[in-house]
């Protein structure tokens, strides 16, 4: 098996950001495997964007981390965005599970590292909590 694919949510990446917060060292945790090779991290640019609305810096902070790639807000992923907004998820959301679903490049999807799995039940994503 190789290096896993895995996306940050707003939750994760915001416990990532803040040392104080409760999940923070399980979420580092999995920076570190990829600053070691081991998997590689994405975090969706609207989810950032929405998590910097209420802790602002989040933004700045993830994308100067060497080791998470940024995953940008493409065609595909607005016509994903449109689909789920109109279900009903928050635009905090529905990048993160555009990202985690299976593509081309990732026929199996990528995991979602989220705090609140329970958000993303029925979206098609593997969403894990950084405890489990």
């Amino acid at each position: 098996m190789g290096p896993i694919a895995v996306v940050l949510d707003h939750t994760t990446a915001t416990a990532l950001h803040d040392p104080k917060d409760p999940y923070n060292e399980a979420v580092a945790a999995f920076y570190v495997q990829a600053s070691g090779g081991l998997g590689t991290l994405y975090a969706p640019v609207l989810s950032l964007a929405a998590g910097d609305t209420e802790r602002p810096g989040l933004f700045t902070y993830i994308h100067g981390l060497r080791f998470i790639r940024i995953e940008p807000f493409d065609t595909d992923a607005a016509l994903t965005a449109t689909e789920l907004l109109h279900a009903g998820h928050s635009w905090a959301a529905v990048h993160a599970i555009h990202a985690a679903r299976p593509s081309a490049d990732y026929p199996t999807g990528r995991y979602l590292l989220t705090l609140t799995p329970d958000l993303y039940e029925g979206t098609g994503v593997q969403a894990v909590h950084p405890d489990q």
